[in-house]
Formats: C-alpha cells, sequence, structure tokens
C-alpha cells in the first residue's frame, strides 16, 4: 500500500515538473495583438443598426490561433478565420473560409488600436490591380468596427462590410 501511494505521488510530481517545464510559445506581447477581438459578439451594420450576425472569438492552439466562427444574420451564411501572428514575417495573417467555397488571405499588423490586415495584389476580370483591406478597430467603449474594403486602381473605394461588434451579455 505504501508502496503504490510512494509510486503515485512520484507520477504526480513528474506531471507537476513537466507541464510547470512546458514555456507558452505564443505567449509574446506581439501575439496578444488582436486579443481585443475576443469574446462572443452580437454584430451589427453600422450604417443602419441592423443584425448581421454573431461571432465567436477565441484563442485556440495553445494560444497561437484566434479563430472566428461567423454566423450570418442572412439565413445559411457562416465562416471561420484562423488568425496568427507569423514569427517568420514579424505580421499577422488571417485565413478567411465560408460555406460557400470562398477564401481571403490578409497579412498585417497592429496600429494603436486597430489591427490592419491587407491582400496581395490580384488583377479583376478587367484587368486592373486591386486587394481587399479589413480594419478591425478597438474602441473606447469596448465595442469593435470591423470595415472591409476593396481598394481597385481608377475608381473609388468600395465597402464591401462595415459593422460594429458589441459583446452578448451573460
Amino acid at each position: 500500500m505504501k508502496l503504490k501511494l510512494v509510486f503515485l505521488s512520484l507520477v504526480f510530481m513528474s506531471a507537476l515538473a513537466f507541464s510547470q517545464s512546458q514555456t507558452c510559445n505564443c505567449c509574446t506581447e506581439n501575439h496578444d495583438d488582436f486579443d481585443f477581438w475576443i469574446g462572443e459578439w452580437s454584430v451589427k451594420n453600422s450604417n443602419n443598426g441592423t443584425p448581421a450576425g454573431t461571432s465567436k472569438i477565441e484563442k485556440i492552439e495553445g494560444e497561437c490561433v484566434v479563430k472566428e466562427n461567423w454566423t450570418s444574420a442572412s439565413a445559411g451564411y457562416t465562416g471561420t478565420s484562423f488568425n496568427f501572428y507569423n514569427q517568420k514575417t514579424k505580421q499577422w495573417e488571417q485565413l478567411w473560409l465560408d460555406n460557400q467555397g470562398a477564401s481571403l488571405h490578409l497579412k498585417g499588423n497592429r496600429i494603436e488600436n486597430q489591427m490592419i490586415l491587407k491582400s496581395d495584389k490580384e488583377k479583376n476580370a478587367q484587368g486592373q490591380l486591386f486587394y481587399h483591406q479589413i480594419t478591425w478597430t478597438k474602441n473606447e467603449d469596448g465595442t469593435v468596427q470591423q470595415k472591409w474594403e476593396t481598394f481597385t486602381e481608377g475608381q473609388d473605394v468600395v465597402v464591401a462590410f462595415d459593422g460594429l461588434y458589441s459583446k452578448k451579455e451573460g
């Protein structure tokens, strides 16, 4: 009986020592830059206040990935984004995937209270260069504004989405 107790104590102590010796590779200031977006949100269209959808944002994979699960107020549209700080390029990246087969890859950094991510430039059907830019702004009242703009060579900027994220209560 004493032998079992000693053995179990040794196993417990070894596990405790091992867990304390593990380092968090993604527990840096840079990896925390997008933490203001974490939470469960109700999202409204900024221009008219109508519901746009809901979003759940959480850290996964050992604090290395900020994962978003989006559900549109329009039935049937959902999407997921995976956001991470790329230590090699010193930039944040987002990979957005939705249930319609669309994807978007963005890169950028946080500047003061804004996370600004852009796609690479590409050509549209008319041969004009364009790129997408999404800006998340951390507001003083705890809300987050997300503005998605498309910049096309020789044209006015088009706002694809402008939403205000408010934390769900309770």
